[in-house]
C-alpha cells in the first residue's frame, strides 16, 4: 500500500524542512510532505452522531462497521479537498492515538513482510481471520499505543495521517502504556492537520478542535508511512490536563514503520 524507503527498522529522523533521498527512486528529493503518520482514531472523534460535523450512519459506514473494515469512510471519500472540524475527545477519553511501535507479531502475521502495511491490509489476526478464525488475536496489549492530547495535536500541524477508525472506545493502559485495539472498525481515513484550537465550548477537560483537510487514501499510497515516535506520553488517564495547545510545539520525530 505505502512505498518503503531506505532502511526500515533502524532508520529515525526528524523531519525539519530538509530535503532527504529516496534510493529507491533513483535520487529524487524528498520533503515532510511526502510521508503520511499512522494513527489510531475513535469514536471519541468520528463517530454518527458525532459534534461537530453530526456525521450521518452512512457518512461514517456505520451500517458496514466490522472487525478489519478498511474502505474508505463515506464522508471522507465524498468529499476529498474540503475544510472540517474535527473534536479529539477529553482527557482519559481520547479520540487520537499514536501508533509508536510495530511488535513482531504484527510482522510475523503477514502477507507483507512489513507490520504496518499488514495492519492496514488487514492480515490474519490483525482483522482477517487467522487459521482459528480469530482476526483480533494479534490486536490487544500493543506496547506505546499513545493518546494525543493537545501537546501532541499541536505537534501534527502541517503533517498529513492515514488512520484506522475504530466504532469503540480504544482502550489505553498506563503502566506499562499499551493499548487494546481490538474491537469493530469503520474503515479508513486520510487527510491533513491545519491547525488546532482550545475548545471554549464544552467542559474544562475536553481536548482541542483540530481543523482537517481532507485527504484520498487511495491518493497516498506512494507517501512513505511513519511512526510519531515522540508523542508525549501522559503520566496518567488524568495527568496531564494538556487541553490547551502551546504556540508552538516540538518538530515531530518521525520513524520509517516497519
Amino acid at each position: 500500500m505505502f512505498k518503503r524507503i531506505s532502511v526500515y527498522s533502524l532508520l529515525v529522523f526528524v523531519l525539519l524542512g530538509s530535503c532527504m533521498t529516496d534510493p529507491d527512486e533513483g535520487g529524487s528529493n524528498l520533503t515532510p510532505s511526502d510521508f503520511v503518520i499512522l494513527l489510531a482514531i475513535d469514536e471519541s472523534s468520528i463517530d454518527n452522531g458525532n459534534e461537530p460535523n453530526n456525521f450521518s450512519d452512512t457518512d461514517v459506514n456505520d451500517q458496514l462497521s466490522q472487525v478489519g473494515l478498511r474502505n474508505q469512510l463515506r464522508y471522507f471519500e465524498e468529499n476529498v479537498g474540503k475544510t472540517i472540524d474535527l473534536y479529539t475527545g477529553e482527557v482519559g477519553d481520547e479520540g487520537w492515538f499514536a501508533i509508536k511501535t510495530i511488535p513482531n507479531r504484527w510482522i510475523n502475521a503477514g502477507p507483507t513482510e512489513f507490520g504496518s502495511q499488514n495492519y492496514l491490509i488487514p492480515g490474519p489476526g490483525l482483522g482477517a481471520p487467522n487459521i482459528d478464525n480469530d482476526r483480533e488475536v494479534l490486536l490487544d496489549e500493543i506496547p506505546d499505543v499513545t493518546p494525543l492530547r493537545a501537546t501532541g495535536l499541536k505537534m501534527l500541524v502541517g503533517y498529513k495521517v492515514i488512520a484506522v477508525v475504530y466504532d469503540n472506545d480504544i482502550s489505553i493502559n498506563y503502566s506499562p502504556l499499551e493499548g487494546n485495539l481490538q474491537g469493530a472498525n469503520l474503515g479508513m481515513v486520510a487527510f491533513e492537520v491545519l491547525s488546532v484550537a482550545e475548545r471554549t465550548d464544552g467542559s474544562d477537560s475536553d481536548l482541542p478542535a483540530v481543523s482537517i483537510r481532507i485527504l484520498d487514501v487511495e491518493s497516498i499510497s506512494d507517501f512513505g508511512l511513519v511512526l510519531f515516535s515522540n508523542a508525549p506520553v501522559p503520566q496518567s488517564s488524568s495527568e496531564p490536563m494538556d487541553v490547551v495547545p502551546p504556540q508552538s510545539a516540538n518538530t515531530p520525530i518521525l520513524m520509517l514503520a516497519n
